[in-house]
């Protein structure tokens, strides 16, 4: 959510930031909105004013015994209780309007985030690792895994296409490197929880899902949705709060099934299990001070780095340009693992970090010591990581001739000493 102050204050640099997402000029109907918006409140305060200085005149008219006056002064009362509600009930509609049309926009970039239009545009800052080598073709996961328990077809069957039941062999390591993620997380700070997978429209709106991207999420009978990414558990555990600016920043960490629709990728990773409608991921959620984001984006990005350098697995990290990033993120950096399968590398991680966009939305404070004054909290993101693309990224990066797939050090202790995933016969 935007700042219409800011915007009234310096229409010309909200513009700008529009553009960079390749958005129209909105700022003079912003502010006219809020114009329009602002008049209304004063007429209505003027009119209740009046109202009240009226009826109590009414009374002096009566104790001086003029009639005249105690009757003009009654009809002018009676014609601002008549006219009032409807004052507010256009100043409330005015309002909504207002907000409905600051909520549909983006976050503004910041100035380092370079601008374009899609992810041929974004910019690699890093790359760790030399791409996997192996001495034979390599396959791909989905390939590999169905010898190895990721059952496409029974998934399908079940519950049709982009669903997988993943068993044996392929369950143990996905749920070993769940937790080791979690264990690897938590010695950095990170605070484990195990948050709501049901959530409110309240909590949705809050981290941007809604109302725009309704069409990505599943919904519930009762109206609940399915989180898409437990970014939006973690992030509003502190919404509608001030808090302390000394306890912050705020880390949280959760290993939860997360749920798309993937109304808008059609026709893309249909095979495998890269881009499912159930899926797990470890999310990482940070609350800090704005002076406390710019280092908290780096640190957050670094422990995800750091699980990926931990099973020995290449990347690269990516700035995403203006047409590639988020709807709530100012900056986001990707972190694509090298898939030796594919011969390319795939997204597995993106930390992004949001600004105030958020908080305002949320109404998320923070006070600092002894100081009366509050102001909004900033709030960052990023996966840490999404489990099943690491699966397919361990699978295709230590796939061995034979079929067979070799275990990650780190991850050996998670398997009770496994050092290999046999194909089964």
């Amino acid at each position: 959510m935007h700042d219409i102050r800011a915007i009234r204050e310096n229409p010309a640099a909200f513009d700008a930031g529009l553009a960079k997402r390749g958005l129209e000029p909105q700022a003079a109907e912003l502010v006219a909105l809020d114009e329009k918006r602002r008049a209304l409140i004063t007429e209505v305060q003027a009119g209740l004013a009046r109202r009240n200085e009226a009826s109590k005149a009414i009374g002096a008219a009566k104790a001086a015994k003029d009639d005249a006056t105690a009757a003009a002064l009654m009809a002018e009362v009676a014609g601002l209780k008549e006219r009032l509600p409807a004052l507010e009930a256009e100043e409330k509609e005015a309002g909504e309007a207002l907000e409905a049309r600051l909520a549909s926009l983006p976050n503004l970039p910041y100035d380092d985030v370079p601008q374009g239009a899609d992810e041929d545009d974004n910019a690699l800052m890093a790359t760790v690792g030399e791409p996997t080598a192996l001495a034979f073709a390599a396959k791909e996961h989905d390939a590999i895994g169905p010898a190895l328990g990721l059952d496409f077809e029974t998934g399908a069957m079940l519950s049709g296409a982009r669903f997988t039941l993943v068993r044996g062999a392929a369950a143990k390591l996905h749920r070993a490197l769940g937790q080791f993620m979690l264990d690897t997380l938590e010695a950095h700070g990170y605070e484990q929880t195990i948050p709501p997978l049901l959530v409110r429209d309240e909590a949705v709106f809050g981290t941007g899902q809604l109302p725009k991207f309704a069409e990505d999420l599943f919904r519930t009978t009762d109206g609940r949705w399915l989180i898409p990414t437990a970014e939006v558990s973690l992030t509003n555990i502190v919404r509608e709060q001030i808090l302390a600016e000394e306890e912050l920043p705020l880390r949280f960490t959760a290993l939860t099934a997360c749920f798309r629709s993937e109304a808008g990728a059609a026709g893309r990773d249909t095979r495998g299990f890269i881009r499912q409608h159930q899926f797990e991921k470890v999310e990482m959620v940070s609350i800090t001070t704005p002076e406390q984001s710019e280092a908290e984006h780096e640190r957050m990005t670094r422990c995800a780095e750091g699980i990926l350098t931990a099973l020995g697995l290449p990347f690269r990290r990516m700035k995403l340009c203006t047409g590639d990033m988020g709807f709530t993120a100012a900056r986001t950096y990707d972190l694509e693992v090298w898939l030796p399968g594919q011969g390319r590398y795939r997204e597995i991680s993106s930390c992004s970090t949001c600004g105030d966009f958020q908080a305002r939305r949320m109404n998320a404070r923070c006070r600092p010591a002894g100081e009366k004054a509050t102001r909004f909290v900033h709030t960052l993101n990023g996966s840490g990581l999404a489990v099943g693309r690491t699966l397919v990224a361990v699978l295709e990066n230590y796939q061995q001739e034979d079929g067979s797939v070799a275990i990650p050090e780190a991850l050996m202790p998670y398997l009770h000493g496994l050092n290999r995933l046999e194909p089964a016969n």
